[in-house]
């Protein structure tokens, strides 16, 4: 119930900016974006969320000056008990809402926010982030998120990525990044690697198609055994990939 009612309340956030879109002026006109992606694996942060199952994660951004809502959710189609005990059904097993704000200084890229992680089957969480970026080849970036609730702790992710034009249809998406985690349970390590690619493909005007893949990979011994603990598969690498379709206005 708890995660229904974070839901109804992300969900009238974001609808509300959208309703109020026609009341600006064409210049202050927000953007929005809604997507799906269909993806073989659930990984984050190192860690798998699904077993041999499909996952469906759907999103809703409305951005505006800088600032971003965004709403999110994870369909597990056919979840693992050890999640739900009803095997055999799909479900929505998180949805999480994100309020934002990005800007720039020169070439420098900045952005702060805060993440609420509504969690089925485990405690729900919340997150403060800060990131900064460098616009020059690869555009290097560094986000900091500190949990506020649950588990206390931080992450630290460096990134880079490259984007290019194979066409005037299809473009070519590259990255690649680096976690370093520290949680209140005494595990302080590097800890997840994560290397990946996309193929944007434009439909028309609105639409894009994006088939993706993703290797992520513990990078220290006590990642090995803890992305292990925390993973449905037991496993401290990943292989995933799939599709996602965008529709942007």
């Amino acid at each position: 119930m708890k995660k229904h009612i974070n839901l109804l309340l992300a969900s009238s956030l974001v609808c509300g900016a959208l309703a109020a879109a026609p009341a600006l002026a064409a210049e202050e006109a927000p953007t929005a974006e809604v997507a799906v992606d269909a993806l073989s694996e659930y990984v984050w942060r190192g860690y798998s969320f699904s077993q041999d199952s499909i996952v469906l994660q759907p999103s809703m951004t409305v951005a505006w000056k800088g600032f971003g809502v965004n709403l999110w959710g994870n369909l597990d189609t056919d979840e693992d008990p050890a999640i739900n005990t009803d095997a055999s059904s799909s479900d929505f097993n998180e949805i999480d809402l994100t309020l934002s704000y990005d800007g720039s200084y020169g070439k420098i890229g900045y952005g702060v926010g805060y993440i609420y992680y509504g969690l089925e089957g485990a405690q729900d969480s919340q997150e403060v982030y800060l990131s900064l970026s460098y616009d020059t080849l690869l555009s290097p970036t560094v986000t900091y998120y500190n949990e506020i609730t649950g588990i206390q702790g931080w992450y630290l992710n460096f990134s880079v990525s490259h984007a290019l034009a194979l066409t005037d249809k299809v473009g070519l998406e590259l990255g690649a990044s680096v976690g370093y985690l520290d949680d209140e349970n005494a595990y302080d390590a590097w800890h997840d690697g994560t290397v990946s690619v996309a193929l944007p493909v434009t439909v028309n005007e609105y639409v894009t198609v994006t088939p993706k893949l993703a290797y992520t990979f513990a990078l220290s011994s006590e990642a090995e055994t803890n992305i292990q603990g925390g993973s449905l598969d037991n496993d401290d690498t990943h292989f995933y990939g799939g599709v996602g379709v965008s529709f942007a206005f």
